[in-house]
């Protein structure tokens, strides 16, 4: 029984998080943030918008120190590799844009193809 229980991802309702820290702090940035928030499940692209909207850009450090901690769902891994199509990027420029590793990209690229060619 045990196993079970560890098994279970529990995800944070960032909808919720977010509802509250808009009405409580940031009141007068309900209206940026409304289109977001009408979703009823938010992703990790639009939490990561959702803070830039709300909390502004940061300094470089702080950037660099967050950016440790993001992790992104296969929606929002799909999302970005559709812009890159779409844009005709190369994997460095991709990562440049979302600020994240080449090699990041390299793994997800494989990992989508691998999960394509199998279905």
């Amino acid at each position: 029984m045990d196993k079970k229980i560890q098994n279970r991802s529990i995800v944070p309702n960032y909808k919720k998080i977010y509802v509250d820290l808009l009405e409580k702090k940031y009141p007068h940035k309900k209206n940026d943030c409304a289109a977001f928030l009408s979703k009823e499940k938010l992703t990790s692209m639009d939490v990561l918008l959702l803070n830039d909207l709300i909390f502004g850009k940061k300094i470089k450090e702080q950037q660099d120190i967050n950016q440790k901690y993001k992790s992104y769902d296969a929606a929002s891994i799909e999302k970005i590799l559709n812009y890159q199509k779409k844009h005709n990027l190369n994997d460095s420029e991709l990562a440049l844009h979302f600020k994240l590793s080449r090699n990041t990209v390299a793994k997800w690229k494989k990992i989508f193809q691998q999960q394509t060619a199998e279905r």
